[in-house]
């Protein structure tokens, strides 16, 4: 399978970038774009140059730590999927693949295609916790949840932080993101004691760091997990459920 790679490359964070083109002639239908990477950067590195830099870790589509345009979509063509898991047979002999990193003012690029996604991690710092003294968890049985609540908040504790949601939004939203953390997080038993300190102090980070929602779901649509577009609704829910109750919530 013959295919030409429109690559970014960046130096560093003050630097220019650069698409630079790659002609690969030996592809394989069943390698992952990942793994498409991985084979062009053995050819850069048995030549003596520069390997292109990105980001991953399982390769099992859990961890969240893969991320790149592909054609200027978070991921790649298959819907819901992460770029570790996109697959070459989504595409043609011949054609031409672009290979960027995520694109938003949150993410600033490191170097190549690995950008500075720790905004994600202060929205979480500020309420993506619970709390209880040291020595005291209760056992999970004696935690007493129906199946359909717990189920619904297991769909939102599935978000893996890749960061996609952000990445195709207009506006560079990370709704989607910070929705699901608060969905899951009011629905289980421990953590309602801070429910309302968690909700004034993730969406006041959030509207601080990112964008205003665009309103037309890109986020759900290119999310790995599958978060449902109704955990953006959380965010402007749970912070008037927050305002309305008080300080002490």
């Amino acid at each position: 399978m013959k295919l030409t790679l429109e690559i970014w490359r960046q130096a560093g964070p003050t630097q220019e970038g650069k698409f630079e083109t790659v002609q690969v002639d030996d592809a394989a239908e069943q390698m992952s774009i990942l793994e498409l990477l991985d084979h062009v950067n053995d050819g850069l590195i048995e030549a003596g140059k520069e390997p292109y830099a990105f980001a991953s870790d399982c390769r099992e589509g859990i961890c969240g730590t893969c991320g790149l345009l592909v054609n200027g979509r978070p991921h790649g063509p298959g819907q819901n999927t992460p770029a570790c898991q996109q697959r070459l047979f989504q595409f043609k002999d011949g054609d031409t693949i672009k290979l960027e990193p995520f694109r938003s003012a949150a993410y600033p690029v490191i170097k190549d295609m690995i950008v500075d996604r720790s905004k994600l991690d202060h929205v979480m710092e500020q309420g993506g916790y619970v709390s209880m003294d040291a020595g005291t968890a209760p056992d999970a049985d004696t935690l007493h949840i129906n199946h359909e609540t717990s189920e619904y908040a297991l769909d939102h504790a599935a978000c893996i932080g890749c960061g996609a949601c952000v990445a195709s939004c207009p506006n560079g939203a990370a709704h989607l993101f910070t929705g699901a953390k608060l969905v899951h997080l009011s629905l289980m038993p421990l953590g309602k004691e801070e429910r309302g300190r968690r909700a004034r102090n993730m969406v006041d980070d959030l509207e601080q760091n990112f964008g205003h929602c665009s309103l037309y779901g890109e986020c759900a649509d290119v999310c790995p997990a599958g978060v449902p577009l109704t955990a953006v609704s959380a965010v402007t829910r749970e912070r008037a459920r927050a305002a309305f109750r008080g300080k002490d919530d």
